[in-house]
């Protein structure tokens, strides 16, 4: 197995919402700059076929901190809020788990969105001044700055480590953007504002969200980098003399509420979108500086992706500005089809991988655990990163990587799809419910499936489902495989959780 002789800092940037084609490295016809994200693509490796384990956001975060697909938890379909029992299991390895028990400092700067328990319930009985319980602290991470959730949820206050900075003793709800001496593009579909002024009850319609007296949603990607920027300042000294550092930057941007800071207003030529993805390149751009000036750059992996696909807004973007946030891919967020969920999957690390290197080769942001066990040395345990597999040969450019296993995709309705090779079968019941943009047609409700070679037909427009019974048959076989069995990988089969599965159309678990 490959292995580096030095351990890098390794920090993971995470975009929110971020489609294919919204980097202009992948799209050169996309519709505003992103200079730094094209940096690390163009001084890196671009993996070309990488997805996200999920189609919207609480999932995809659960499997690249731990290397196990989400649907093995409780959590079959949707996402979670911001108050509640965590998703990650107590005892659960964790990248940060796994690093901060080998030697890095650890710390997240950002969105956690997989529930943390503050003391009290919703409006009622709160006691701010009490830790909270599930959050990053709890799993690997010696420091933590952030938010709970997206910024349409509540709690919407800075939290460090364990405690509430502000209290959020105030009331919101989504706004609707009508100045368009603040923001242009009043009119596009769907935008909202979650800025002041707010409310000291809440008032009647609408979901009202718990919000602190400071807190300014054009604030929070700048907010977010400065603390990032002045970790990197204070752990490069130790990671100079032998502590390296793992910093995990998951940012808001470009989610809704598209709530650009004023200095990036109408620079682009994609509407208010297209500015709020300049404002995250321009902070991307200031992590990558950060290291510049801390004489890091070299021996830091950068890795670079998003959640899902982007928001149903993209059917407007290619219509208003001609610009296509999914490139040629069919759907967008929420969706079993590649628009929901392949993903920017981009990695930089000038000491070991060569500049402009490209992998085609399908593979999944569960695969980050096991990639990094092997950069510093370290075998997985049997009850970890179950669907973890190295990327370490591809990012070396030792291997073309065949022996990557399946892919399981899974939308926001619990709805899966298997991508072993060129084939991709997507397995369906209905419509898929009135989340998922793009509706399948069915008789009577049940269940469809639809088979597309992916290497001749990447936007899914000819289903083969009839013409190749033989892949069908084994593709389900392989995927019930991987359910039952409790992972992808080889391996001990590992526990997970069986109740309340209508998704499994297919197959029975017993």
């Amino acid at each position: 197995m490959s292995q580096v002789s030095e351990k890098p800092n390794i920090i993971i940037i995470y975009t929110d919402d971020q489609g294919y084609g919204d980097v202009g490295a992948l799209n050169p016809a996309a519709k505003f700059r992103t200079p730094n994200m094209d940096k690390i693509a163009n001084e890196g490796v671009i993996f070309t076929d990488g997805h996200s384990s999920d189609a919207v956001c609480t999932p995809s975060r659960y499997s690249l901190l731990t290397g196990r697909y989400s649907w093995r938890t409780s959590l079959k379909k949707g996402v979670l809020e911001a108050d509640g029992p965590g998703l990650i299991e107590e005892g659960r390895m964790t990248i940060a788990s796994l690093l901060q028990e080998n030697g890095y400092h650890t710390a997240m700067i950002g969105k956690w969105h997989l529930q943390m328990d503050f003391a009290g319930t919703l409006g009622k009985d709160r006691d701010w001044s009490a830790p909270f319980v599930g959050g990053p602290i709890d799993h690997g991470f010696d420091y933590f700055f952030g938010i709970p959730a997206s910024m349409n949820y509540g709690v919407l206050t800075y939290l460090e480590n364990d405690r509430v900075l502000d209290p959020p003793v105030l009331w919101t709800k989504k706004k609707a953007v009508t100045d368009p001496r603040s923001f242009r593009d009043s009119v596009t579909p769907n935008d909202y504002r979650m800025t002041p002024p707010y409310v000291t009850e809440r008032g009647e319609g609408g979901t009202w969200i718990e919000v602190a007296p400071s807190f300014n949603d054009e604030l929070v990607l700048e907010t977010f980098t400065s603390h990032a920027v002045d970790y990197i300042k204070k752990a490069a000294v130790e990671s100079k003399n032998g502590k390296p550092f793992f910093l995990y930057i998951p940012l808001t941007s470009p989610h809704l509420p598209h709530s650009t800071h004023p200095d990036f207003r109408r620079i682009s030529d994609c509407g208010n979108y297209g500015d709020f993805m300049q404002e995250t390149d321009h902070r991307v751009g200031q992590i990558l500086d950060a290291l510049d000036a801390n004489g890091l750059a070299d021996n830091t992996l950068v890795i670079f992706s998003s959640d899902n696909g982007a928001e149903t807004n993209y059917t407007y973007h290619q219509e208003v500005y001609d610009h296509y946030s999914n490139l040629n891919f069919k759907g967008g967020k929420r969706d079993i089809y590649e628009g929901g969920h392949r993903v920017p999957y981009l990695m930089r690390w000038p000491a070991k991988i060569k500049a402009g290197s490209k992998v085609d080769i399908a593979v999944c942001q569960t695969d980050y655990l096991a990639t990094i066990a092997a950069i510093v040395g370290v075998p997985l345990p049997e009850d970890a990163g179950e669907d973890s597999y190295n990327l370490l040969p591809m990012l070396l450019g030792e291997s073309a990587g065949s022996d990557r296993g399946a892919v399981i995709h899974h939308s926001v309705t619990g709805h899966f799809a298997i991508r072993e090779g060129k084939w991709k079968l997507n397995m369906l019941r209905g419509s898929g419910g009135s989340l998922q943009p793009v509706f399948v047609e069915t008789k009577d409700g049940e269940p469809i499936y639809e088979l597309y070679d992916m290497e001749a037909d990447p936007g899914e427009t000819k289903n083969l489902y009839d013409q190749y019974p033989e892949v069908v048959k084994a593709l389900t076989a392989k995927i019930t495989e991987i359910i039952s069995n409790g992972r992808s990988t080889p391996g001990a089969p590992q526990d997970f959780i069986k109740s309340d599965w209508p998704q499994l159309t297919w197959m029975r678990l017993e």
